[in-house]
């Protein structure tokens, strides 16, 4: 698991847990308060005088669980050790309880409550922890969660980095593929890069290998896959490096993408609701569209085209039909009047277009069933512009390949700076990569709000 996506699981399942204890601390007032009248126990104040505990569970209850290791290899620890870990920051906690009365001079209307949310607390953390570690199982058993990894490195140095994985990397990486840093060509793991679509390598080249690491590492920044390395600090031209760890071993990644986990979880969460409110909005319209379409010419109104998505693992992308049907087939017949420098292929007043093909180009509607792309997670509503398969394997400058790190858009700085005026395959990269270089959710606002008059004016659609 990248260092971005650990962090994030790792502050929801604390939001979580802190939630859980201020549910639990609730239902432990609600039980004490419902006990007034059926035992004749002397009444206690109402939940809002017992605030202030929630003010120390929120902050304070995640980092003390965390210190005591409760969120390490959840899938190795058994449940009396994650039972161990929750009553000794129960414990922890209570002492820092003891100290908000003592110093603070708060008060703890009744103590039957707080003798009521310990059990409660403790057992409700323990639930929540082990159905996660069943949905977790699960996944992994699905291969849901597995990442495509390569590992690359002596013979004997990754069959001892396989036998020494825990089990929660086992459930969490998919070896596609080994190099062998001291006998197979770069350009071997280049081709495994490219067949097996993954999203990071992993080296664990000893000291005499690292001139050999340095070059392969080199060649993953170039291509925009994250390197993981098991070794010292190597200059890299583009990625950044930071630390994480795998089985207790530090590691250094070298990642060239956009890595804040918020803001891509943000990102991702304005894709959902960006794209569902569009295709609820505009479903009238996407009927009204297919109906011209059928008119128009035979055959499906939708297109559907195998594209590169992220790290160029394919998937299949929707567009309103703009094109005969026999489109691809006479593909060939128009090579020669390819007026995009480059794998990509693009042409003027392209005879294969429909009637009705020509108006939704120029208005960018044959886009819009791209929505569901955007809305199934293959992509983003800002992001490079997602190339045929066919194109991408024809890439001939390999540092082309970096703008496949990350996840493909509907929209883009090329599509708000010229579109199809823009005819140098280079240019169009050059302008990816500057977004991927300086991303960031205003940088994504910017580049919405600024295709709105690009779509409403036609500039630079064909």
């Amino acid at each position: 698991m990248s260092p971005q996506n650990y962090e994030l699981n790792l502050q929801l399942r604390q939001f979580i847990d802190a939630s859980v204890l201020v549910i639990a601390l609730w239902l432990s007032h609600l039980l004490r308060f419902s006990l007034n009248g059926v035992l004749g126990l002397t009444t206690i104040p109402d939940f809002s005088q017992f605030i202030w505990l929630i003010l120390i569970l929120l902050p304070f209850a995640p980092l003390v669980l965390e210190l005591h290791g409760f969120y390490d290899h959840i899938l190795e620890k058994r449940p009396l050790q994650s039972l161990r870990q929750i009553l000794t920051s129960m414990v922890w906690l209570g002492c820092l309880v003891a100290l908000c009365l003592v110093f603070l001079r708060l008060e703890l209307p009744s103590r039957a409550v707080a003798l009521i949310f310990v059990p409660l607390g403790t057992l409700s953390l323990l639930a929540v922890e082990r159905l996660s570690v069943l949905s977790l199982k699960r996944q992994a058993e699905k291969g849901a969660l597995r990442e495509r990894i390569i590992l690359a490195g002596t013979q004997e140095e990754m069959d001892q980095l396989q036998e020494s994985l825990l089990k929660d990397n086992r459930a969490l990486f998919e070896v596609k593929s080994r190099f062998v840093l001291d006998e197979q060509p770069l350009s071997e793991l280049i081709r495994a890069m490219h067949e097996h679509s993954v999203t990071r390598v992993i080296f664990v080249g000893g000291r005499t290998q690292l001139h050999l690491v340095e070059e392969a590492i080199q060649a993953c920044d170039i291509e925009g896959v994250e390197a993981w390395l098991l070794a010292d600090f190597i200059q890299t031209r583009n990625s950044q490096p930071v630390w994480s760890n795998l089985s207790g071993r530090p590691v250094l990644v070298f990642s060239s993408k956009p890595g804040v986990a918020w803001t891509l979880a943000a990102k991702r969460v304005i894709d959902i609701v960006g794209s569902g409110l569009g295709m609820l909005v505009l479903s009238p319209l996407f009927l009204i569209v297919v109906l011209l379409i059928k008119r128009d010419s035979p055959g499906d109104a939708i297109f559907k085209q195998a594209r590169g998505g992220q790290h160029g693992y394919p998937f299949t992308m929707y567009k309103f039909r703009t094109m005969y049907t026999d489109a691809e087939q006479r593909r060939a017949e128009l090579l020669d009047q390819n007026e995009m420098a480059g794998p990509v292929f693009k042409v003027s007043d392209d005879p294969r277009i429909t009637g009705i093909g020509s108006w939704l180009r120029k208005t960018s509607i044959d886009e819009l069933p791209q929505l569901w792309n955007v809305f199934r997670g293959d992509m983003s509503l800002v992001g490079p512009r997602p190339l045929p398969v066919y194109e991408v394997e024809q890439f001939e400058n390999m540092a082309h390949r970096r703008r496949l790190s990350v996840k493909p858009g509907c929209t883009c700085l090329w599509q708000i700076s010229g579109r199809n005026e823009v005819t140098n395959f280079d240019e169009w990269v050059r302008l990816d990569l500057e977004y991927i270089d300086h991303w960031s959710l205003w940088l994504d606002l910017r580049i919405l709000m600024g295709t709105i008059p690009v779509v409403l004016l036609g500039r630079g659609a064909k």
